[in-house]
């Protein structure tokens, strides 16, 4: 498990740390600048040579305390270095101002802005090697006027990004500007980029939310001596802003185990069909059934023992002639949903691919929240999410054993005013997060919401909480296909008839959607992802 902190949690363990009297602030400031050096090393081997030279663009706190030991460090090795300092050395927290005190030492420190605000004649970003970026880490919490200050010089321009020979740049801790808890903008201030961002002890929540990958570029973390100091502060230390499970921290989903997806009937164990669970899929009207199939054979190859398809009778030739693992049910409206429901081997539903809108849908979809006995687990997604958004009754129906799994424009007319506070500016940090709305979403419908996107998020209504990234070296663009998301509430389905929790089966859908495209690569279309799975189980060890 990758687990992330916000800007709170981790200043709770550095206090924890300094507070036992076994390691002191500036200790702490020295092993993340070598930390940062080390990893600049690391990426970057053509420039363990002295013939270099860098900028370091310091600000008034910690980060830019962090800034001085780099430049102190890279001086040390050989490089020229200059040093621009935003702010006053003299309201700096006291680690900090030590370091420029040693700075001193070795170079001068440039005022910025500059006296005569003539940037052009005081740095030139393409004059040197590399740039690094200490002016403003997690602790940021307030707008900071970049274009008043000309940080924005201190950079490339944006579209110069890709260009050969231009200086590389790295931000310590988070690329300055950026909400360490949201990955936004505050105020939609112009923030800084980095092509590496060297982070400490864990990765921030905001590096994997919004414009966290764009901003920061590649993330690597260094480890600076606090875990021990971890386990200390998870009882009550921690804000508690994202909590996964009985720790106050929020997670990315990592790699399944084997053992883990096994569960449920279990692969390679004498078992029958029904042992791995009956998944029933409502389909559209005549025409609009591909989405239904598609979330078919992603619950079949996922592992469900049973797929069936329920649609009206027009459609059942239709479909007929294109699946064939895969039963067919006629599902003429409500009453015959319900006594389909009768047969209590179907122990998942999967409501919404190219289902519809209209009053029939409706009923189908009050049918099956208002089912009789144990409520069974019910992924809700496409054409469902906008009439529950429709139907308030229905919102209400909603059971601990639903998964809503929402894009943004569905997010935004389920929950319209906690996309409305995600999408207004953020006038300070920590600014609200996709994170924030997705667990406010899942408390308030009482079920698992699965807040789709690059940097998809998925909460629990107690709070549990996990992004699956599909970004840094899991980035995969061509999921952005019609149909793709189909299949992940398919897979969804599928893992909860084989007896996964709703939070599980969420969370591993979601992993195994990304590995499927990743495997298969560009030119995907959404067919190609069920049968992508077999290549990504065998991958697993499976």
């Amino acid at each position: 498990m990758t687990e992330l902190l916000t800007s709170a949690q981790m200043r709770a363990i550095e206090a924890a740390a300094i507070a036992s009297g076994e390691v002191t602030g500036l200790e702490l400031m020295e092993r993340a600048g070598q930390g940062v050096v080390d990893a600049i090393l690391e990426e970057w081997p053509s420039l363990r040579s002295p013939s270099h030279r860098a900028v370091v663009l310091c600000g008034p706190g910690n980060n830019g305390g962090d800034g001085f030991v780099v430049a102190r460090l890279l001086k040390e090795w050989g490089w020229a270095v200059d040093v621009f300092l935003y702010g006053d050395p003299v309201r700096m927290p006291p680690d900090a101002r030590v370091n420029h005190e040693r700075w001193l030492k070795m170079g001068e420190v440039r005022p910025w802005p500059c006296p005569d605000d003539d940037v052009s004649r005081t740095f030139d970003p393409w004059a040197c090697d590399l740039i690094v970026d200490a002016v403003f880490g997690t602790g940021l919490t307030r707008a900071v006027s970049f274009g008043e200050a000309n940080f924005g010089r201190m950079l490339p321009e944006w579209d110069l990004r890709d260009e050969p020979g231009r200086p590389k740049v790295v931000a310590v801790d988070v690329p300055s500007g950026m909400c360490a808890d949201s990955g936004r903008r505050l105020a939609d201030s112009d923030a800084l980029w980095a092509d590496l961002t060297v982070t400490f002890h864990c990765a921030k929540v905001g590096h994997f939310l919004c414009e966290g990958e764009f901003l920061s570029g590649k993330v690597v973390v260094v480890p600076i001596g606090l875990g021990s100091y971890e386990k200390s502060t998870r009882q009550g230390a921690f804000d508690p802003t994202v909590v996964d499970r009985d720790v106050s921290k929020l997670r990315l989903v990592s790699r399944p185990q084997p053992r883990a997806l096994a569960k449920g009937g279990g692969w390679g164990r004498p078992a029958h069909k029904y042992s791995h669970g009956h998944a029933l899929i409502l389909s559209g009207p005549s025409g609009h059934g591909g989405a239904a199939r598609l979330a078919a054979r992603g619950a079949l190859r996922v592992g469900a023992g049973v797929v069936t398809v329920g649609c009206a009778a027009e459609a059942l030739a239709e479909n007929a002639a294109r699946l064939d693992a895969v039963m067919l049910r006629g599902v003429a409206d409500a009453d015959a949903l319900a006594e389909a429901l009768e047969d209590k081997r179907i122990n998942a539903l999967c409501l919404g691919p190219g289902m519809g809108t209209g009053v029939r849908q409706a009923e189908l979809v009050a049918t099956a929240l208002h089912g009789r006995g144990d409520p069974r687990p019910t992924v809700l997604d496409a054409d469902a999410l906008t009439i529950l958004s429709r139907r308030p009754d229905l919102v209400r129906a909603v059971h601990r054993a639903c998964i809503l799994t929402p894009h943004a424009g569905e997010f935004a007319r389920l929950f319209p005013d906690l996309a409305e506070r995600l999408t207004a500016p953020a006038a300070k940090g920590p600014a609200y997060s996709k994170v924030d709305a997705a667990r406010e979403a899942a408390a308030r419908s009482g079920c698992v919401v699965l807040y789709k996107g690059a940097d998809t998020v998925i909460a629990g209504p107690d709070g549990i909480c996990a992004i699956n990234s599909a970004q840094y070296d899991r980035g995969a663009p061509w999921l952005a296909t019609a149909g793709s998301g189909d299949v992940l509430a398919g897979f969804i389905t599928g893992l909860v008839a084989r007896g996964f929790a709703p939070f599980d089966a969420a969370c591993t859908g979601a992993w195994l959607h990304v590995e499927c495209a990743r495997s298969f690569g560009p030119g995907l279309i959404a067919e190609d992802l069920p049968d992508e799975l077999p290549k990504v189980f065998r991958a697993l060890g499976l």
